[in-house]
């Protein structure tokens, strides 16, 4: 049962993030989500999307904390911190 909720807690973080920043460059780039992350890459801003994206995950883990959900919110740590490799290394 714990693995299982790390594994849907890593899937909801990295869910989080995708959809954080899919949501930032549909409301403030008049650009799709593709073009949006072509752009922020090719500008070397593609850190700042990804950071702006994880905002979501912060939300995220602070409710399943309150839920008591503590291998959840591990996933979701997990998944921030692969996001963050991820990031430095592309």
């Amino acid at each position: 049962m714990n693995k299982t909720d790390l594994l849907f807690g890593f899937l909801i973080g990295i869910f989080a993030s995708l959809l954080g920043s899919f949501l930032f460059i549909k409301i403030f780039t008049d650009f799709d989500f593709i073009t949006g992350v072509q752009m922020m890459k090719s500008q070397g801003s593609l850190g700042k999307l990804i950071t702006l994206g994880s905002i979501l995950d912060l939300i995220i883990f602070a409710v399943l904390l309150k839920l008591n959900k503590e291998m959840m919110a591990r996933g979701i740590l997990l998944a921030v911190i692969l996001i963050a490799i991820l990031t430095l290394v592309l």
